[in-house]
């Protein structure tokens, strides 16, 4: 695959998790559970996150 195409497929992917997750977060934290019952979620999305930006950086963006 070419740099372009991995960097452009990578990104929107990426993208779409973030925005996936960030969406359940928000909606598990401000329904039902409240922000107290869904902060050990919010925790872990934010590390799920953070690793799927570390791994779309590795991948794609860092020319080995």
């Amino acid at each position: 695959m070419s740099y372009t195409v991995k960097l452009i497929t990578g990104f929107i992917g990426t993208a779409l998790l973030l925005v996936f997750i960030g969406g359940l977060s928000h909606s598990v934290s401000s329904g039902f559970a409240g922000f107290m019952g869904g902060l050990p979620f919010m925790i872990i999305a934010i590390i799920v996150c953070a690793a799927a930006v570390y791994d779309f950086w590795d991948e794609c963006v860092r020319k080995k």
